[in-house]
């Protein structure tokens, strides 16, 4: 159930938020947290627990670097993540083609539309 765990995980906007962060590159748990304060108002004691949350997961790694610690991404659940997903794309990728097609049909009925209504003018 590799998947339903990693939504569990994924599901919340602030673990989202430090993925993002960490998929630029390492960070300090401080530059982290300073982020994450700014942007979502909680404290430090619950950005901990979301980075902790994302470690026991396997989703970020941590390394001590003298009296900092690192945080980075664990690319391992991502790989997992897609190859659960990878059951559903023939699914969505059917509806996409479709919807892609529908889209083009409404985009040349418009053109045509336009074009019928430019001849319109020129002959007023």
């Amino acid at each position: 159930m590799v998947g339903v765990h990693a939504f569990d995980v994924l599901g919340d906007p602030v673990r989202r938020r430090i993925l993002e962060l960490l998929a630029e590159g390492e960070m300090t748990s401080g530059g982290i947290t300073a982020v994450v304060q700014a942007e979502f108002g909680i404290s430090q004691p619950a950005v901990s627990q979301h980075l902790k949350v994302l470690r026991e997961s396997g989703f970020a790694t941590v390394r001590p670097e003298g009296a900092r610690r690192l945080y980075a991404v664990e690319t391992a659940p991502f790989r997992e993540l897609d190859a659960w997903l990878d059951h559903f794309r023939t699914f969505w990728g059917q509806r996409l083609d479709s919807l892609e097609t529908e889209l083009a049909r409404g985009r040349r009925a418009r053109r045509q539309v336009g074009a019928t209504d430019d001849m319109k003018e020129t002959t007023r």
